[in-house]
């Protein structure tokens, strides 16, 4: 048993999932609109009191040539500021794609995505989730 957040990390939002108990499957939780950092470990430390996380699965953006990016450089900081104070172990997923996989899947439930960013964060975060949780 094990009780994993995943985080799909933007410039503006901060995408969180979470799973059921046994490992099996992610949700989508919410988003975290980005206000500032102290904000975000606020909320961050409560969404993981609430679910007694164990483990953060944080979604690196590769470029589609396998490199990280500027983007993923940026993730990787913030995560360098954020896991000490969170004191949780983070595990990085491969998210290239994630976040057009969310908005196909939004389309398919008749949501619409384009109107409602933070749902694909949610969503992307969820897929991020899944696969560490699939890989397992």
């Amino acid at each position: 048993m094990i009780s994993a957040l995943g985080l799909d990390i933007g410039n503006k939002r901060i995408g969180v999932a979470g799973c059921d108990r046994l490992g099996l499957i992610a949700t989508a939780l919410t988003t975290i609109h980005r206000q500032s950092f102290d904000l975000d470990v606020a909320l961050l430390q409560e969404i993981i009191e609430e679910r007694d996380a164990e483990i953060l699965i944080v979604g690196l953006p590769y470029l589609m040539d396998g490199n990280l990016g500027t983007q993923g450089i940026k993730v990787q900081k913030y995560m360098d500021r954020l896991q000490p104070v969170l004191k949780l172990p983070v595990e990085y997923v491969d998210e290239r794609m994630s976040s057009i996989e969310a908005e196909e899947i939004l389309r398919s439930l008749k949501r619409a995505p384009s109107r409602n960013k933070g749902l694909i964060d949610a969503q992307a975060a969820a897929l991020i989730l899944q696969r560490w949780l699939d890989n397992r």
